[in-house]
């Protein structure tokens, strides 16, 4: 029952496809059908032969009666020929219905997973590995499908075929079927004590299958800084020990497995036996004939490879209710973070105001912001500087509504950003993170990414105003250079420049620049302020920075410590205070004339 509860879930799929499902049933009862029918065949063909011998066991049979009983067994022959080619056939259709709906259903499981991970809370992927993440949307789907088609086919066509065959019995003879029944009663009662063993195995497997996938992709993703600190080998014994446990676990439960094997060979020698004797017995009492007893042989044989697999078919199920369950865990993951049911899409102008905001970060524990307050008008430049860890990303991140504020109100134009339209605020906010993230694509593809319909000319102006136009064409290809996995083929600076560029592309009324520049020269720097400070005249703009850019004029400048505010103000007016600002301004500017 607990197994069934976990794949419940895909009771969805196979309505959706039940054409698929109807249709394969019955091309899986038809090709019972024709196999059935064989022992009525050779039954029929091994009477007739015992009564012919029978009938002319003193003398010679006649050549016209040798003919005429090679002939019948000539055409029953070719019966049984037909009906195995007719059984080919419709086994055919079954699987062209039960393993497609399988592969489609796995197709939309896939895509199920996948777009729930896109809706999904930026909080959910702080506490969850990247590899885990991929293991359920990969092998856990793939074992799940094991289930919507192999498992499903061979269970209908064993329970099909069991009770053609057992029917077939019974109408011969009843208490000779009850005998070679007797050692499938043992066979069911040894699958109810293994079901349990399997299933926790199975679940304890897949749980260390993600770790495994984890450690595999978080060692390819920092490769470089694995080679840099000479720690490969420490990397591949921590590997080889998840490895071996996964190996010691894997090689257990095929143990486990391995126990049905020899026991179905057990019960069907057992069967087997039990015909010939308890057969032979009845047929010497002239109960049944010679021909019955083969009837049941070739019964018990049908039945042989249905029975056969059940260890396979129930190893298969208990692995697919494990994935299923693990698969649910994320599908029953609600987002924190959605659209309200009458959410507000409008145009945004670009008044931004944060009031006594205060955040707590869930996964850690950390108050990065506390009591916060701040006012920014339609257009105006505001500045937030602060020391590593003081709260200024976080400032951006609420923004955008990647978290929601655990105190206080942050609104756009007036409403509360809880109130919008999830998908409209983010459109509106051009975002360039401290973390400048490439794809694995072309530099054209990266820069558009902020904007799909993009004109070249476009994306060219945006590269352009990141001063990074000069750079793209020393590259081999250009603009249709591929930058690698997480842009591995640029620098820093040229990478926080696409990511730069990327945000300005989208020209959105509010823009965030969260320490975007961090990575670039002087030069650099002065040039790609000079471009944002005509582009963005009439932009809202966040500029969250360790740093200050003498170059620009701000309309505020707030000094972030420990995620309050330490002090606020224009330049002069933080000057003056001759507080921490004045002294960053000074040692900032102290040392930009000794490097002069």
């Amino acid at each position: 029952m607990q197994l069934m509860k976990h794949l419940a879930s895909l009771n969805k799929y196979f309505i959706k496809y039940k054409w698929h499902l109807l249709l394969g049933i019955l091309f899986v009862s038809i090709s019972n059908k024709f196999a059935v029918m064989g022992p009525d065949v050779i039954r029929g063909v091994m009477d007739n032969v015992a009564h012919s011998m029978d009938q002319y066991k003193h003398g010679g049979m006649p050549a016209k009666e040798q003919d005429a009983l090679f002939t019948a067994v000539f055409y029953n022959g070719l019966l049984l020929l037909g009906l195995a080619l007719l059984r080919g056939v419709f086994m055919f259709f079954m699987r062209q219905t039960i393993i497609v709906m399988s592969r489609l259903i796995e197709y939309d499981q896939k895509n199920e997973v996948y777009n729930h991970y896109q809706v999904l809370h930026a909080h959910f992927f702080k506490s969850h590995f990247t590899g885990d993440l991929m293991n359920r949307m990969s092998e856990d789907v793939s074992r799940v499908r094991m289930y919507t088609g192999p498992s499903i086919m061979y269970a209908v066509n064993m329970i099909v075929l069991t009770i053609f065959c057992v029917w077939g019995m019974l109408s011969v003879n009843t208490e000779l079927t009850m005998y070679v029944l007797v050692p499938f009663v043992f066979l069911a009662i040894s699958i109810y004590f293994v079901n349990h063993i399997i299933y926790k195995k199975s679940s304890k497997i897949q749980a260390q299958l993600s770790d495994l996938t984890s450690t595999a992709q978080e060692t390819y993703s920092g490769i470089r800084v694995i080679k840099s600190f000479v720690q490969e080998r420490n990397m591949i014994q921590f590997f080889n020990t998840s490895s071996e446990e996964y190996r010691k676990s894997t090689i257990n439960l095929s143990l486990t497995e391995a126990f049905y094997f020899p026991v179905m060979s057990l019960f069907i020698g057992l069967s087997l036996l039990i015909t010939v004797l308890v057969g032979g017995n009845l047929a010497i009492k002239g109960q049944i004939s010679v021909g019955n007893i083969v009837q049941f042989v070739y019964y018990i044989q049908l039945l042989s490879f249905p029975i056969s697999s059940i260890g396979f078919l129930i190893s298969m199920i208990q692995r697919a209710a494990a994935s299923q369950q693990r698969i649910d865990e994320f599908l029953k993951t609600e987002p924190e973070i959605k659209s309200p049911e009458h959410a507000v899409t409008r145009a945004i102008q670009g008044a931004v105001s944060f009031q006594h905001v205060s955040f707590t970060y869930q996964h850690t524990g950390i108050r990065a912001l506390h009591d916060f307050s701040l006012d920014i008008l339609p257009g105006q430049k505001v500045a937030i500087i602060g020391k590593t860890g003081s709260g200024k990303s976080t400032l951006g991140q609420l923004l955008l509504r990647m978290y929601d504020t655990t105190e206080g109100t942050v609104s756009v134009d007036g409403v509360p950003v809880t109130q919008y339209n999830l998908q409209d605020l983010r459109r509106q906010i051009g975002y360039a993170p401290q973390e400048a993230f490439l794809f694995s694509d072309t530099v054209y593809n990266n820069i558009r990414f902020g904007k799909a319909e993009a004109t070249d000319e476009e994306v060219k102006e945006a590269a352009r105003l990141a001063d990074l136009d000069k750079d793209i064409n020393t590259l081999t290809n250009g603009y249709d250079t591929v930058v690698g996995e997480r842009g591995v083929m640029l620098s820093g600076g040229q990478k926080q420049r696409m990511v730069l560029a990327r945000a300005l592309l989208k020209n959105c009324p509010i823009m965030i620049l969260d320490d975007c520049l961090s990575a670039v020269d002087t030069k650099t720097e002065k040039n790609i302020l000079q471009n944002l400070e005509i582009l963005l005249k009439d932009t809202t703009a966040l500029v969250i920075t360790h740093r200050i850019f003498t170059g620009w004029v701000f309309d505020q400048i707030i000094v972030l410590d420990d995620g309050q505010v330490a002090e606020q103000g224009t330049h002069e007016e933080l000057m003056l205070l001759n507080g921490r600002y004045a002294k960053l301004y000074q040692h900032q500017t102290s040392d930009n004339t000794v490097e002069a």
